[in-house]
């Protein structure tokens, strides 16, 4: 793909909109890496929602961002969403003054409220477009989106239930750099928490960066029991729990534990560990795919669609991870962790399932779509 498009003799100059959630973001950082990777030479600007997190991670990443004032529809108080309207009308305008002063070659959509004005604009000026859909059940934006998009690159079978099956490409999701290509030693890893390199087993329990209350709680309730195990505990709380897992953690003395709001060194925290407990954002449930990872799934109910209990059953119903409703989670979460992770057997053969969704270099996969476009526009 990279000798056809240098034989156009152009430099391609590509726009990435989304976000909203790491789900979302990760994906469009690792999709402009990939673009970077490939074609050193092109131009790439992101497009989001002001006052989302993807304003401040994005720019960290390296890439710069113009922000959209589009907002959701509040279904609590629908009278408001008035300023929904008003805040759709000019996102509009900035989409197509954004797209006019860039000029694009391909403009790309990650899911987010920032997709919809700018891919709606691209649509109308005839620009192409892809959708990268990361979850097993659609989200509203890309279906709408789905309509006038050249290419749909999922990373779940069975879409069609969702979008045109002609348009559709299975790459899978794509992964952060770091942990699809950095595969640090187990012992390095251990040590980076605090952990000697004795036989005790290892959970890394994650909930996101801002923490999953239900989880959270599961574990704070039943340290005791961590204790009594000897099975060593990573926990990533998120930053609005971190003050209460520290206070409960300091009561068991003996508690081989790493606590911490939010782990920068996730390539660690995976080979580290021998089972992992997670909610099912689709992004970490990539992840763990391609490090083959014995998972428990707690899926998120606060999410659009519930579509996270349809991440998970994805997995579950295939025997590649085990899968804990979140109203369940208190009264079976800690049990089955402590049991699963002594059950060798079992965690071969969950690591042994999980690895088969796996779809590495996913991001290539959507970066040769991409380029497909660039090169049909420019034929």
């Amino acid at each position: 793909m990279k000798d056809e498009l240098s034989k156009l003799n152009i430099q391609p100059r590509f726009i990435i909109s989304g976000g909203g959630t790491g789900g979302h973001i990760f994906p469009a950082v690792s999709i402009a890496d990939a673009l970077r990777r490939r074609y050193p030479q092109c131009e790439i600007l992101f497009v989001g929602a002001e006052g989302r997190m993807e304003m401040e991670r994005v720019p960290r990443a390296g890439y710069e961002i113009v922000g959209l004032p589009v907002r959701g529809i509040d279904r609590k108080n629908l009278l408001s969403n008035y300023k929904v309207g008003i805040a759709l009308f000019r996102s509009m305008r900035l989409a197509n003054k954004t797209i006019r002063n860039f000029r694009p070659d391909v403009v790309i959509g990650v899911g987010g409220y920032a997709s919809g004005p700018i891919l709606s604009k691209a649509h109308s000026l005839g620009i192409p477009t892809l959708v990268q859909e990361q979850n097993s059940y659609a989200g509203v934006t890309n279906k709408l989106l789905s309509r006038g998009t050249e290419k749909i690159c999922v990373a779940y079978p069975e879409m069609e239930r969702f979008f045109p099956a002609e348009k559709l490409v299975f790459t899978g999701n794509p992964i952060r750099p770091e942990i699809e290509f950095g595969r640090p030693e187990r012992a390095e890893a251990l040590r980076h928490f605090g952990f000697d390199q004795n036989e005790h087993p290892v959970v890394l329990v994650v909930g996101g960066s801002l923490g999953a209350l239900t989880i959270n709680k599961s574990i704070t309730d039943k340290l005791g029991k961590w204790a009594e195990s000897g099975v060593r505990l990573i926990w990533q709380t998120g930053k609005n729990y971190i003050e209460t897992a520290k206070k409960a953690v300091e009561k068991y003395p003996s508690l081989k534990c790493y606590v911490n709001d939010f782990i920068t060194r996730m390539d660690y925290a995976y080979s580290a560990a021998d089972l992992v407990v997670s909610r099912a954002g689709a992004c970490s449930i990539s992840e763990l795919c391609l490090l083959g990872k014995p998972t428990i799934l707690v899926p998120s109910p606060n999410v659009a669609e519930d579509h996270q209990t349809k991440n998970a059953l994805a997995l579950s119903t295939r025997d590649a991870a085990v899968m804990i409703p979140d109203a369940k989670a208190g009264e079976l979460l800690v049990n089955t962790a402590l049991s699963l992770v002594r059950n060798p057997e079992e965690l071969r053969s969950l690591s042994e399932q999980i690895r088969t969704l796996a779809k590495p270099q996913a991001a290539d996969r959507i970066v040769d779509e991409i380029v497909k476009l660039v090169q049909k526009r420019k034929a």
